[in-house]
């Protein structure tokens, strides 16, 4: 069976894919190194990846565009009530993305993600100029 949907957990070292076919039926469990990645998703077929948006989540899904597939970022709040420990985390985003009410997230261009960098930064040191100060 043709994998469709693919849950993809990239908070480690190793990342955890999760894929399913048509039916919800898991056809795919696998470890990838960030080397394997690229390797690995230029040879599947396109298809929805779905990952849990937080702070470094937005290379991956660049890439991904890049090669085609269709990416989804969903917001932890919406996916932490399907997680039960970090093993199953790839197998919750796969079951979040269905529900109706779900909320995705933009991906974020780098030059985004790179001004966002400067404002943060900016606001660590407003803070610390102001804690010494004081």
């Amino acid at each position: 069976m043709a994998i469709v949907g693919i849950g993809l957990d990239i908070a480690k070292s190793l990342f955890q894919v999760h894929g399913i076919h048509a039916h919800s039926k898991v056809v795919l469990k696998k470890s990838l190194s960030s080397l394997e990645m690229v390797t690995f998703f230029s040879k599947l077929r396109l298809c929805l990846i779905r990952l849990e948006a937080y702070a470094g989540a937005d290379y991956w899904p660049r890439e991904l565009c890049r090669q085609g597939h269709t990416v989804r970022l969903m917001t932890a709040q919406f996916v932490t009530p399907y997680c039960k420990n970090d093993a199953n985390d790839t197998e919750a985003i796969c079951k979040a993305v269905g529900r109706p009410n779900m909320r995705f997230v933009p991906v974020k261009r780098a030059k985004a993600q790179a001004i966002l960098t400067l404002h943060r930064a900016r606001d660590f040191l407003v803070s610390e100029r102001i804690a010494l100060s004081n």
